[in-house]
């Protein structure tokens, strides 16, 4: 694949005083949605950003509000329009399958990293709006959908892709794992077209080499509940591990600087004063709820993947891996979806303090991955470091999206069969064999 894609901007010439003063604005706050979240992102945060009057955003926009549904509608209307164009063209040129997947696959990736703070900002605050403001925004997010779900359609009606997954959640993985890439996409350590085609060589081949593919028995796992999480027998303990739940789930739906003690207190059914005799600030809450979030993943999964003696085949311990991370994500949920949509907002000295938990869990992957590669087992063509931040992030972003209770309704996988989904995805790729 080769696609030179040119994202198209007004010229300068074009934009009025007002047009250029709007933009700044726009982009002051689709930066502040983005780091701060939308809650705590003041109209007079964004115009300090702007560097504007605070009063003169009133002449451009009625409310923050406003400029929130403007942000959010061009973080996802530009590359809607894009990709909607290449699948138009793919078509009618009769280009195949891959060539199209690969070329849409580009043009996602070229938007969400150049366009960031607008898709940013789209991504990491969408779950967090009220019903009332998604739904203005659910048409546009349904049609961009619909765009991939027809070429996968195509592509399983014309016996292109593996015929034992199911449309939707082969989408809905696919496009969490390119959205996470602007969580960690680095411009000078990865360009763009390398990284959209390494992300469909996985999607379609897998990471296997080809005589290393098979399909994974999932039912015979390695996880076990009481090995990675500390329930607690104390009363004390149930009640701190109550404390902390329930700041997870207020943190996860409005965000670290919007969550506050007193509805942390609501959530938990407690005084607020009550909290005190437990943790002492609310950043003592967050440091926790993160910690716990990181610890138990990485002191767990990393049990399999540095455990070469129990597992001498590269392949199975990867899939093994991928089955405990899975299930430590979906035991504690509310952690690991708060640790997820909040890293973004927090400030340097915060992510200090839980970068050594996270680099250690990174090392044990890079180090999984680079063994598999020199036995052969994993395809040359990739990079560790990407590799690995690709695979994480399609296991993480499932949080988002999967609701494990649905399983075993017409439709819906149970979280077992998710995981044979991913391990399949990951391991063997999408690919008719």
């Amino acid at each position: 694949m080769n696609v030179k894609l040119e994202i198209p901007q007004p010229s300068e010439a074009a934009l009025t005083k007002s047009d250029r003063t709007r933009l700044t604005i726009l982009s002051a706050a689709a930066r502040q949605f983005r780091i701060a979240g939308y809650g705590p992102s003041t109209l007079r945060r964004i115009a300090e950003a702007a560097g504007v009057e605070a009063g003169s955003i009133y002449y451009h926009f009625a409310s923050k509000e406003e400029i929130f549904d403007v942000v959010l509608d061009l973080g996802l209307r530009h590359v809607y329009d894009a990709v909607k164009e290449v699948s138009e063209n793919c078509q009618k040129d009769g280009i195949g399958f891959r060539e199209t997947l690969a070329r849409m696959v580009h043009t996602h990736i070229e938007y969400l990293l150049k366009e960031s703070d607008f898709t940013s900002s789209n991504i990491r605050n969408f779950s967090m709006l009220s019903e009332d403001m998604r739904e203005r925004h659910r048409p546009l997010r349904l049609a961009y959908t619909g765009l991939w779900d027809d070429l996968l359609k195509r592509a399983l009606d014309n016996k292109e892709i593996r015929s034992d997954i199911k449309i939707v959640p082969l989408r809905q993985f696919l496009l969490g794992a390119l959205n996470w890439m602007g969580e960690w996409f680095s411009a000078s350590r990865y360009p763009v077209s390398i990284l959209s085609e390494s992300a469909v060589k996985l999607i379609l081949d897998g990471m296997l080499v080809e005589s290393s593919k098979s399909f994974f028995p999932v039912e015979d796992t390695y996880f076990v509940e009481s090995d990675f999480i500390e329930q607690g027998v104390s009363k004390a303990a149930k009640t701190r591990m109550h404390i902390l739940s329930s700041a997870a789930k207020v943190m996860r739906a409005s965000g670290y600087r919007a969550s506050t003690l007193r509805q942390i207190a609501a959530a938990a059914q407690m005084e607020a004063g009550s909290i005190y005799y437990h943790f002492s600030s609310k950043e003592d809450l967050l440091d926790e709820v993160l910690d716990r979030g990181l610890r138990e993943m990485a002191d767990g999964v990393s049990k399999i993947l540095s455990d070469y003696e129990k597992y001498p085949d590269p392949s199975k311990q990867l899939a093994y891996a991928i089955d405990a991370h899975m299930k430590v994500l979906f035991a504690r949920s509310e952690f690991t979806s708060a640790n997820i949509r909040m890293y973004g907002q927090l400030p340097q000295e915060v992510r200090a303090r839980h970068r050594p938990v996270r680099k250690k869990y990174a090392s044990a992957w890079d180090a999984c991955l680079k063994n598999a590669q020199d036995d052969k087992i994993v395809r040359s063509d990739f990079e560790v470091v990407p590799l690995r931040l690709f695979l994480l992030g399609a296991l993480n972003w499932t949080v988002e999206w999967f609701d494990p209770e649905k399983g075993g309704r017409e439709g819906f996988y149970s979280l077992q069969e998710m995981i044979a989904l991913q391990q399949t995805l990951l391991l063997n790729g999408i690919a008719r064999n």
